[in-house]
Parts: C-alpha cells; sequence; structure tokens
C-alpha cells in the first residue's frame, strides 16, 4: 500500500474516532494503532501530526493522544485591497445625499429633506390611482421606450409653448434625468457652469459624470446673465445647470426678462440650459413660464419630475429636449435602464389625469404657504445670529445666513445633539463657501408646532455655540 494512502487512511479512521468522543478524551496509543491498523510508526506519527496541524488531536508526549477541544472558526477577513489599484481615482461620492435622504432619529426634528411630510402627502388617492392603473389593459407588456405617449403628452403640455409630446422621454425620476443630461451633453473633464450655491444632487450627478462644476454667482432674482456669460467666454463650457424657478437652497425665482437674457447668453455661448423645474407645483404665487417654453433652438433641455410633489416612490420625470440632443438622451435613458417600469407609468397617467391631482395641488399650496410663514416668522423672532436670505414666492426651503463668527459645522452638530436636523450650507457650493449658511426646510415636518419646536431647539443650538 502507498504510504501517502496508508497516512491518509489512518487519518480519517482516527478522525472519525476523535468526531464519537468528547474533548479531552483519550484515544487509542501510537502502538494500539499501530497493532490493530497493521502500520509503521512512521505512518502512525505523520497521520497524528496532520490531525494536529488540524486542530482535531492534542499530542503529548509521554502521556498520550487526546481529543482537541471544540473551537470556533474564526474566518479571515477577506483581504479586498487590490480593488483600491483596479478602480483607480475616480470616486462617486454621494454623502452629502445620502445626508439629505436619511430618516431622522426617533424625537428629532428634520428641518432638512426635500420630500413632503407623509402627513401632506395625497397617498390615498395615489393608492386608488394605482388600483385603478392595474386594471389597465397591457399593463404588465413592455411600453414604449421613450415612455407612455399620453404621459409624455402631459409633460409636454405642462412646459407649455410649441413642445409636444415627441420632444418629450419618460425616466426615472429627476436625479436619473439630471445624470442623463450631464452625461449626454458634457464630455468627462470638461466644465459645467452652476449657480452658486446649488442643489448638491446636482453636484454629485456632475463629480460623477467627471465634469468640473464651475460657480456662476446669484442676486435675489437668480443667476446674474452678465456674470453667466463672462463665465461662458472664460470657461469654454457648453453647457449651465440650473432652477430658474424657486431655485435650490435660496428660494429665488428667475423673472422673464432675465430668463430670456440667460436664454440669449447660452444661445450665443451655442451651449445648452438644463433647467431643473423641480419646484414648479411649489409656487404660491404665479411664477413665469419655463425656459424651455421660451426656447426656440433646442438650447433647454427642462426637467419636472412627479417624485417631490407626489411621494419619494413616484420616481417618474419628463424629459425635453429636440435635435441630436434628444436623440442622445433617448439612448443614454435605455442603455441605462431600457425604460420606466409601466405600472408606474399608467399610475402616474391615472393620478394627474383626475380631479385628485388638482384637489392635491390647491391643498398644498395652502399648506406650503402656511409652513413658510411659520418657519420664516419662528426664525426671525428666535434667532437673531442668523438671517434669512429671502422669503420666496413657495417652495420647500429657507435659505439662512449666520452670523460670521459662528463656525457652521459647529452650529449643525449642536442642532443634532438639541433634536433638530438642519442642512449644512457648505455642501450646496462647488467650492469654498463665501460664509456659515444652513437651509432650513419645512416640508418634511409633521406639523406647523413642530416647525415652532424645532426653530426652539436651533435657537438654542447657535446661543451654545
Amino acid at each position: 500500500m502507498n504510504d501517502d494512502s496508508s497516512i491518509v487512511r489512518l487519518a480519517a479512521t482516527i478522525r472519525d474516532e476523535a468526531e464519537r468522543l468528547r474533548p479531552g478524551d483519550r484515544l487509542p496509543s501510537s502502538r494500539e494503532l499501530m497493532r490493530i491498523h497493521g502500520v509503521s510508526p512512521v505512518t502512525v506519527s505523520r497521520a497524528l501530526s496532520r490531525l494536529a496541524a488540524e486542530g482535531r488531536v492534542i499530542v503529548r508526549p509521554g502521556s498520550g493522544t487526546y481529543v482537541a477541544p471544540v473551537q470556533a472558526r474564526v474566518e479571515s477577513a477577506p483581504d479586498l485591497s487590490w480593488q483600491t489599484v483596479a478602480l483607480g481615482d475616480r470616486v462617486v461620492d454621494d454623502t452629502d445625499v445620502v445626508g439629505l435622504l436619511t430618516p431622522p432619529p426617533e424625537g428629532v426634528i428634520p428641518l432638512t429633506g426635500g420630500y413632503l411630510n407623509p402627513l401632506i402627502r395625497p397617498a390615498r388617492a395615489l393608492s386608488a390611482a394605482g388600483a385603478r392603473a392595474m386594471r389597465r389593459p397591457g399593463v404588465w407588456e413592455v411600453p414604449p421606450l421613450g415612455g407612455l405617449p399620453e404621459l409624455r403628452g402631459w409633460f409636454a403640455g405642462e412646459v407649455g409653448g410649441d413642445v409636444g409630446a415627441a420632444d418629450t422621454i419618460v425616466v426615472s425620476g429627476g436625479q436619473a434625468a439630471l445624470t442623463h443630461a450631464l452625461r449626454a451633453l458634457a464630455a468627462p473633464g470638461t466644465p459645467l457652469l452652476v449657480e452658486t450655491p446649488t442643489y448638491p444632487g446636482a453636484l454629485a450627478a456632475a463629480r460623477a459624470a467627471g465634469l468640473r462644476a464651475t460657480a456662476v454667482p446669484m442676486d435675489g432674482d437668480g443667476v446674474r446673465p452678465e456674470l453667466l456669460a463672462e463665465a461662458f467666454a472664460v470657461t469654454g463650457a457648453r453647457v449651465f445647470l440650473c432652477q430658474p424657478t424657486l431655485h435650490n437652497p435660496t428660494g429665488a425665482t428667475l423673472p422673464l426678462e432675465r430668463r430670456r437674457q440667460v436664454l440669449a447668453v447660452a444661445r450665443a455661448a451655442g451651449a445648452f440650459v438644463v433647467e431643473d423645474d423641480y419646484a414648479r407645483y411649489f409656487a404660491t404665487s404665479p411664477v413665469p413660464p419655463p425656459l424651455a417654453a421660451l426656447d426656440e433652438h433646442g438650447t433647454v433641455v427642462h426637467i419636472n419630475s412627479l417624485t417631490k410633489v407626489l411621494s419619494p416612490n413616484m420616481r417618474v420625470a419628463g424629459v425635453v429636449a429636440r435635435g441630436p440632443a434628444a436623440r442622445r438622451l433617448r439612448a443614454s435613458q435605455i442603455v441605462e435602464s431600457f425604460f420606466v417600469a409601466r405600472p408606474l407609468q399608467e399610475t402616474a397617467l391615472e393620478f394627474v389625469g383626475s380631479p385628485a391631482w388638482r384637489r392635491h395641488l390647491d391643498t398644498l399650496e395652502g399648506e406650503l404657504t402656511a409652513r413658510r410663514n411659520t418657519l420664516a416668522a419662528a426664525l426671525t423672532a428666535s434667532t437673531p445670529a442668523a438671517e434669512i436670505h429671502l422669503v420666496p414666492r413657495g417652495g420647500l426651503h429657507l435659505w439662512v445666513r449666520l452670523a460670521r463668527h459662528l463656525d457652521e459645522e459647529a452650529v449643525v452638530e449642536r442642532a443634532r445633539r438639541a433634536g433638530v436636523l438642519v442642512s449644512p450650507g457648505r455642501i450646496y457650493y462647488p467650492a469654498e463657501p463665501p460664509g456659515p449658511r444652513i437651509r432650513v426646510s419645512h416640508s418634511a415636518a409633521a406639523h406647523p408646532a413642530e416647525l415652532t419646536e424645532g426653530v426652539r431647539r436651533l435657537a438654542t443650538a447657535l446661543d451654545e455655540v
């Protein structure tokens, strides 16, 4: 018999015997093993050495061989360090966005976030719309790749002007629309002009697309056209991303004449304007038409999402674009995710085509007005070290300038300890901020009384800092 085979057979026999015994029990001696199995001393020695290495037995010279205690198997940690080299130095940073999306701990008042509190969402009407949508013929069939024609037509009608269904595609929410637009319109490594401050999700999408965000200053009426023209000339950028209606975070709304100036500046630069029209349904007084409605040359790529106004789960948005840019956006959508799930599109179409849509907007207007007024009044009365940038014509937020001597990070952290969440201003800037700022939201709180209590806690934090 081959020696290696004998060792393996003997080790297997002793292993089986050890499994039947208890830890600490004595196994047959080497002499007994040689006699019972008819093997040499070398074979016995090597078999026991193999089992000792496995942790099955303990060999005590001069005493005997014993069953080893049972030890919990310790899994060695996998070495994933090789991935650092393979991935390279391009980082997708979701830190600021995750912070805005994370629900607050129990007992903490959220003066953060960009979604409506569940109490002011049209949950029942959405459920009813969903139930009706599920009864539609073909609801589980593959939809047209650009979106349901009726839904595309509805989004086009919301823009107005001469925009039609053929100019519109349906994508999975406003954030996806921003990502598609930036990837389609700008090559990695090129500059992107943005308002400063601006929405952190847009900055994250720009960084993920490999774009260099360059700030264009604003005033109380929005982006300044003369500085936008200068930025185009200096940087050679071909895309400007903006929120001309109820800008996040400042609340500014671009007047009609300035909208025309922005279009003229972009047209002269041979550049696109990506219009994130996220807050059109949050206006509490009339606002100018979208830039896209004023556009005659395919300059504007317009984004309108139903997510914020209805539910975080209603991830449906319409993107308006014309010419080669539209074809590239459609291709980006198809390559990324094929299409938006038809049941979700059908539900959206059912809801916006029902009386519940208009009732929701009417209710929301009064609710947001009351919340904005409550928050603004509480801040003015309780926080002398903080100054509201402007009281907007609707929207979900107030932009607050802190006293110069205050440390923004310390204020945010102290507020968190006091039981209220606010957004740090630094995450809204593509570069260094001009001073300490915070954004406070009124949409996520349960009711106006909670807003008042949240400001009281914030005032306490400001005093302590």
